[in-house]
Protein backbone atom coordinates (compact mmCIF):
# COMPACT_ATOMS: atom_id res chain seq x y z
CA UNK A 1 0.00 0.00 0.00
CA UNK A 2 1.90 2.89 -0.85
CA UNK A 3 1.95 6.28 1.68
CA UNK A 4 -1.19 8.34 1.53
CA UNK A 5 -1.22 10.82 4.02
CA UNK A 6 1.39 13.79 4.73
CA UNK A 7 5.13 13.94 3.85
CA UNK A 8 7.13 12.63 6.64
CA UNK A 9 8.40 16.11 7.19
CA UNK A 10 5.03 17.61 8.12
CA UNK A 11 4.07 14.62 9.82
CA UNK A 12 6.74 15.26 12.48
CA UNK A 13 5.64 18.80 13.30
CA UNK A 14 1.39 18.22 12.52
CA UNK A 15 0.20 19.79 15.70
CA UNK A 16 -3.68 20.29 14.55
CA UNK A 17 -6.22 22.64 16.62
CA UNK A 18 -8.75 19.91 17.85
CA UNK A 19 -12.12 21.17 19.01
CA UNK A 20 -12.16 20.53 22.80
CA UNK A 21 -15.22 20.73 24.93
CA UNK A 22 -15.41 23.63 27.48
CA UNK A 23 -16.78 21.23 30.04
CA UNK A 24 -13.87 18.71 28.83
CA UNK A 25 -12.34 18.09 32.41
CA UNK A 26 -15.33 18.36 34.57
CA UNK A 27 -17.06 15.71 32.63
CA UNK A 28 -14.05 13.12 33.05
CA UNK A 29 -14.04 14.26 36.58
CA UNK A 30 -17.74 14.06 37.11
CA UNK A 31 -17.60 10.47 35.23
CA UNK A 32 -14.73 8.91 37.41
CA UNK A 33 -15.91 10.23 40.77
CA UNK A 34 -19.38 8.59 40.17
CA UNK A 35 -17.83 5.30 38.98
CA UNK A 36 -14.92 5.25 41.94
CA UNK A 37 -17.99 5.83 44.44
CA UNK A 38 -19.19 2.11 43.31
CA UNK A 39 -15.95 0.12 43.47
CA UNK A 40 -15.13 -2.96 45.06
CA UNK A 41 -12.10 -4.48 45.97
CA UNK A 42 -10.25 -6.46 42.88
CA UNK A 43 -10.93 -10.23 43.12
CA UNK A 44 -8.49 -13.12 42.08
CA UNK A 45 -8.66 -16.28 41.32
CA UNK A 46 -5.51 -18.21 40.72
CA UNK A 47 -6.31 -20.70 38.08
CA UNK A 48 -4.60 -24.18 37.26
CA UNK A 49 -2.11 -23.45 34.35
CA UNK A 50 0.33 -25.37 32.53
CA UNK A 51 2.54 -21.97 32.94
CA UNK A 52 5.58 -22.91 35.35
CA UNK A 53 7.60 -19.55 35.27
CA UNK A 54 4.18 -17.20 36.07
CA UNK A 55 1.28 -17.49 38.46
CA UNK A 56 -2.17 -16.69 36.48
CA UNK A 57 -4.95 -14.84 38.14
CA UNK A 58 -8.49 -14.43 37.04
CA UNK A 59 -9.10 -11.02 37.51
CA UNK A 60 -12.35 -8.90 37.98
CA UNK A 61 -12.62 -5.03 39.22
CA UNK A 62 -15.34 -2.67 39.27
CA UNK A 63 -15.59 -0.56 36.36
CA UNK A 64 -17.74 2.08 34.75
CA UNK A 65 -20.70 2.19 37.37
CA UNK A 66 -19.45 -0.53 39.11
CA UNK A 67 -20.01 -3.31 36.17
CA UNK A 68 -17.88 -6.62 36.66
CA UNK A 69 -15.00 -6.22 34.03
CA UNK A 70 -12.24 -9.05 33.85
CA UNK A 71 -8.96 -9.24 32.82
CA UNK A 72 -5.74 -11.64 33.57
CA UNK A 73 -3.20 -10.73 35.82
CA UNK A 74 0.10 -12.52 35.18
CA UNK A 75 2.97 -12.65 37.90
CA UNK A 76 6.73 -13.96 37.85
CA UNK A 77 6.95 -16.92 39.64
CA UNK A 78 9.22 -16.55 42.83
CA UNK A 79 9.75 -12.96 42.12
CA UNK A 80 10.68 -10.00 44.42
CA UNK A 81 8.13 -7.96 45.73
CA UNK A 82 6.16 -5.40 45.37
CA UNK A 83 6.29 -5.24 41.61
CA UNK A 84 6.19 -2.85 39.06
CA UNK A 85 3.20 -3.76 36.67
CA UNK A 86 1.87 -3.07 32.92
CA UNK A 87 -1.08 -2.72 32.04
CA UNK A 88 -2.45 -3.60 28.27
CA UNK A 89 -5.29 -2.73 26.79
CA UNK A 90 -6.65 -4.53 23.79
CA UNK A 91 -7.42 -4.17 19.91
CA UNK A 92 -11.00 -3.61 18.27
CA UNK A 93 -13.13 -6.37 18.42
CA UNK A 94 -10.81 -8.80 20.51
CA UNK A 95 -11.28 -9.86 23.89
CA UNK A 96 -8.66 -11.19 26.80
CA UNK A 97 -8.21 -14.72 25.12
CA UNK A 98 -6.07 -17.30 26.93
CA UNK A 99 -3.13 -16.14 29.72
CA UNK A 100 -0.79 -18.20 27.70
CA UNK A 101 -1.22 -15.88 24.56
CA UNK A 102 0.71 -12.87 26.44
CA UNK A 103 3.60 -13.81 28.11
CA UNK A 104 6.35 -10.69 27.35
CA UNK A 105 6.00 -8.59 30.42
CA UNK A 106 5.36 -10.90 32.86
CA UNK A 107 8.50 -12.99 32.03
CA UNK A 108 10.66 -9.74 31.65
CA UNK A 109 9.81 -9.57 35.70
CA UNK A 110 6.75 -7.36 35.56
CA UNK A 111 3.04 -8.29 36.88
CA UNK A 112 0.94 -7.90 33.67
CA UNK A 113 -2.84 -7.10 33.91
CA UNK A 114 -4.52 -7.53 30.64
CA UNK A 115 -8.00 -5.70 30.54
CA UNK A 116 -11.22 -7.73 28.84
CA UNK A 117 -12.76 -4.46 26.33
CA UNK A 118 -16.60 -4.70 27.77
CA UNK A 119 -18.71 -5.85 24.81
CA UNK A 120 -16.23 -7.08 22.76
CA UNK A 121 -13.78 -10.37 21.92
CA UNK A 122 -16.10 -11.80 19.31
CA UNK A 123 -14.10 -10.20 16.32
CA UNK A 124 -10.87 -12.27 16.07
CA UNK A 125 -8.62 -14.11 19.02
CA UNK A 126 -9.34 -16.58 21.50
CA UNK A 127 -12.88 -14.46 23.16
CA UNK A 128 -13.81 -12.00 25.95
CA UNK A 129 -15.61 -13.20 28.66
CA UNK A 130 -17.01 -9.05 29.94
CA UNK A 131 -20.31 -7.60 28.88
CA UNK A 132 -21.29 -4.25 28.00
CA UNK A 133 -24.75 -4.03 29.80
CA UNK A 134 -25.65 -0.79 28.60
CA UNK A 135 -27.98 0.10 25.64
CA UNK A 136 -27.88 2.07 22.92
CA UNK A 137 -30.12 4.61 20.37
CA UNK A 138 -29.60 3.09 16.62
CA UNK A 139 -26.16 2.59 15.68
CA UNK A 140 -24.15 1.51 12.91
CA UNK A 141 -22.78 -2.31 13.87
CA UNK A 142 -19.58 -2.25 15.98
CA UNK A 143 -19.11 -0.20 18.57
CA UNK A 144 -17.91 3.21 17.37
CA UNK A 145 -21.39 4.98 17.23
CA UNK A 146 -23.20 3.16 20.25
CA UNK A 147 -24.47 5.97 22.16
CA UNK A 148 -22.92 8.89 19.98
CA UNK A 149 -25.89 10.86 20.41
CA UNK A 150 -25.07 12.16 23.95
CA UNK A 151 -21.49 11.86 25.63
CA UNK A 152 -23.11 10.54 28.81
CA UNK A 153 -24.21 7.34 27.16
CA UNK A 154 -20.77 7.24 24.23
CA UNK A 155 -19.41 3.43 24.51
CA UNK A 156 -15.96 4.43 25.14
CA UNK A 157 -16.94 6.54 28.04
CA UNK A 158 -17.28 3.18 29.84
CA UNK A 159 -14.25 1.61 27.71
CA UNK A 160 -12.10 4.74 29.14
CA UNK A 161 -13.64 4.62 32.65
CA UNK A 162 -12.99 1.21 32.82
CA UNK A 163 -9.05 1.70 31.89
CA UNK A 164 -8.51 4.17 34.70
CA UNK A 165 -10.58 2.17 37.19
CA UNK A 166 -8.35 -0.60 36.36
CA UNK A 167 -4.94 1.35 37.16
CA UNK A 168 -6.44 1.97 40.54
CA UNK A 169 -7.53 -1.76 41.05
CA UNK A 170 -4.13 -2.92 40.02
CA UNK A 171 -2.90 -0.28 42.27
CA UNK A 172 -4.36 -1.45 45.86
CA UNK A 173 -2.87 -4.82 45.34
CA UNK A 174 -0.08 -5.27 48.20
CA UNK A 175 2.08 -7.23 45.61
CA UNK A 176 2.13 -4.06 43.45
CA UNK A 177 4.40 -1.23 43.38
CA UNK A 178 1.59 1.68 43.11
CA UNK A 179 4.11 3.75 41.82
CA UNK A 180 5.98 1.94 39.06
CA UNK A 181 2.88 1.07 37.12
CA UNK A 182 2.68 1.57 33.11
CA UNK A 183 0.06 0.86 30.11
CA UNK A 184 0.33 -0.16 26.69
CA UNK A 185 -1.63 -1.01 24.06
CA UNK A 186 -1.97 -1.28 20.11
CA UNK A 187 -4.29 0.04 17.43
CA UNK A 188 -7.96 0.82 20.20
CA UNK A 189 -5.80 -0.45 23.12
CA UNK A 190 -3.39 2.40 21.97
CA UNK A 191 -6.01 4.82 22.16
CA UNK A 192 -7.15 3.51 25.29
CA UNK A 193 -3.58 4.05 27.09
CA UNK A 194 -3.97 7.57 26.17
CA UNK A 195 -6.93 7.97 27.45
CA UNK A 196 -6.05 6.09 30.61
CA UNK A 197 -2.45 8.12 31.22
CA UNK A 198 -4.50 11.21 30.49
CA UNK A 199 -7.28 10.74 33.16
CA UNK A 200 -4.81 8.81 35.59
CA UNK A 201 -1.67 10.58 37.83
CA UNK A 202 1.66 9.31 38.53
CA UNK A 203 2.19 7.01 35.40
CA UNK A 204 5.82 5.76 35.02
CA UNK A 205 5.07 5.11 31.46
CA UNK A 206 2.38 4.85 28.62
CA UNK A 207 3.13 2.95 25.30
CA UNK A 208 0.31 3.39 22.29
CA UNK A 209 1.02 1.64 19.87
CA UNK A 210 -0.09 2.88 16.24
CA UNK A 211 -3.17 4.30 18.28
CA UNK A 212 -6.67 4.57 17.00
CA UNK A 213 -9.69 6.87 18.34
CA UNK A 214 -7.46 10.00 17.74
CA UNK A 215 -8.46 13.35 15.75
CA UNK A 216 -11.91 12.16 14.86
CA UNK A 217 -12.73 14.42 12.22
CA UNK A 218 -9.62 13.86 9.72
CA UNK A 219 -9.49 10.01 10.43
CA UNK A 220 -13.16 9.45 9.50
CA UNK A 221 -12.10 11.91 5.88
CA UNK A 222 -9.52 10.25 5.40
CA UNK A 223 -9.60 6.29 5.17
CA UNK A 224 -11.88 4.11 3.73
CA UNK A 225 -10.87 1.51 6.52
CA UNK A 226 -13.20 0.15 9.74
CA UNK A 227 -13.49 0.90 12.04
CA UNK A 228 -13.67 4.58 11.62
CA UNK A 229 -15.81 3.79 8.26
CA UNK A 230 -18.67 2.78 11.02
CA UNK A 231 -18.73 6.83 11.62
CA UNK A 232 -19.09 7.31 8.08
CA UNK A 233 -21.63 5.08 7.36
CA UNK A 234 -23.96 6.27 10.16
CA UNK A 235 -23.98 9.83 8.99
CA UNK A 236 -24.82 8.83 5.81
CA UNK A 237 -27.94 7.54 7.49
CA UNK A 238 -28.18 10.24 10.12
CA UNK A 239 -27.62 13.11 7.51
CA UNK A 240 -28.16 15.82 9.90
CA UNK A 241 -26.52 14.57 12.89
CA UNK A 242 -22.52 15.42 11.82
CA UNK A 243 -22.48 18.39 14.37
CA UNK A 244 -23.97 16.43 17.11
CA UNK A 245 -21.51 13.10 16.08
CA UNK A 246 -18.41 15.20 16.00
CA UNK A 247 -19.63 17.37 19.44
CA UNK A 248 -19.49 14.16 21.55
CA UNK A 249 -16.49 12.48 19.61
CA UNK A 250 -14.53 15.53 21.12
CA UNK A 251 -14.09 14.59 24.58
CA UNK A 252 -12.94 11.09 23.56
CA UNK A 253 -10.44 12.07 21.15
CA UNK A 254 -6.98 11.14 21.81
CA UNK A 255 -5.54 14.46 20.79
CA UNK A 256 -7.08 16.52 23.33
CA UNK A 257 -6.70 13.61 25.70
CA UNK A 258 -3.09 13.57 25.28
CA UNK A 259 -2.62 17.30 25.95
CA UNK A 260 -3.52 16.21 29.77
CA UNK A 261 -0.76 13.07 29.95
CA UNK A 262 2.47 13.81 31.77
CA UNK A 263 3.94 10.53 32.21
CA UNK A 264 6.96 9.81 29.69
CA UNK A 265 5.30 7.97 26.12
CA UNK A 266 6.78 6.00 23.59
CA UNK A 267 4.72 6.01 20.16
CA UNK A 268 4.56 3.90 17.37
CA UNK A 269 3.47 4.79 13.63
CA UNK A 270 3.35 3.10 10.34
CA UNK A 271 3.54 5.81 7.67
CA UNK A 272 1.38 3.14 5.13
CA UNK A 273 -1.26 2.49 7.83
CA UNK A 274 -4.55 3.34 6.12
CA UNK A 275 -6.67 1.99 9.49
CA UNK A 276 -4.95 5.00 11.88
CA UNK A 277 -3.42 6.78 9.40
CA UNK A 278 -0.10 8.25 10.30
CA UNK A 279 -0.96 11.96 10.80
CA UNK A 280 -3.65 11.17 13.57
CA UNK A 281 -0.76 9.61 16.00
CA UNK A 282 1.18 12.30 15.09
CA UNK A 283 -1.52 14.66 16.09
CA UNK A 284 -1.65 12.91 19.39
CA UNK A 285 1.92 12.72 20.08
CA UNK A 286 2.53 16.19 18.82
CA UNK A 287 -0.14 17.29 21.37
CA UNK A 288 1.80 15.23 24.76
CA UNK A 289 1.77 16.97 27.41
CA UNK A 290 5.11 15.48 28.57
CA UNK A 291 7.90 13.83 26.70
CA UNK A 292 6.88 11.61 23.83
CA UNK A 293 9.26 9.59 21.81
CA UNK A 294 8.02 7.87 18.80
CA UNK A 295 9.16 4.94 16.46
CA UNK A 296 8.21 5.32 12.94
CA UNK A 297 7.88 2.14 10.28
CA UNK A 298 7.82 3.72 6.82
CA UNK A 299 7.07 0.42 5.34
CA UNK A 300 4.19 -0.64 7.46
CA UNK A 301 0.70 -1.01 7.52
CA UNK A 302 -1.03 -1.51 10.83
CA UNK A 303 0.51 -4.03 11.89
CA UNK A 304 3.00 -1.46 13.14
CA UNK A 305 6.34 -2.98 14.57
CA UNK A 306 5.01 -6.42 16.12
CA UNK A 307 7.57 -8.04 17.91
CA UNK A 308 10.49 -5.26 16.75
CA UNK A 309 8.46 -2.59 18.65
CA UNK A 310 7.39 -4.48 21.93
CA UNK A 311 11.83 -4.97 22.26
CA UNK A 312 11.46 -1.09 22.05
CA UNK A 313 8.82 -0.83 24.64
CA UNK A 314 10.70 -3.12 26.98
CA UNK A 315 13.87 -0.85 26.68
CA UNK A 316 12.18 2.07 26.91
CA UNK A 317 10.39 0.82 30.64
CA UNK A 318 13.53 -0.45 31.64
CA UNK A 319 14.95 3.48 30.99
CA UNK A 320 11.98 4.98 33.15
CA UNK A 321 12.33 2.31 35.89
CA UNK A 322 15.98 2.82 36.11
CA UNK A 323 16.45 6.43 35.33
Amino acid sequence: MPRFDLPAEELRSYRPEVTEPADFDDFWEQTLAESRALMESIRLSRIDSPLQSVEVYDATFSGYCGDPIGGWLLMPAEAEEPLPAVIEFNGYGGGRGLPHERLGWASSGYAHFFMDTRGQGSGWGTGGVTPDPHGSGPATPGFMTRGIEDPDAYYYRRVYTDAVLAIDAIRSLDRIDAARVAVCGGSQGGGIAIAAAALSTGLIAAMPDVPFLCHFDRAVGLTDRAPYQEIVKYLSIHRDAAERTFETLSYFDGVNLARRATAPALFSVALMDQTCPPSTVYAARNHWGGAADIVEYAFNEHEGGMGTQWEKQAAFLAEQLTG
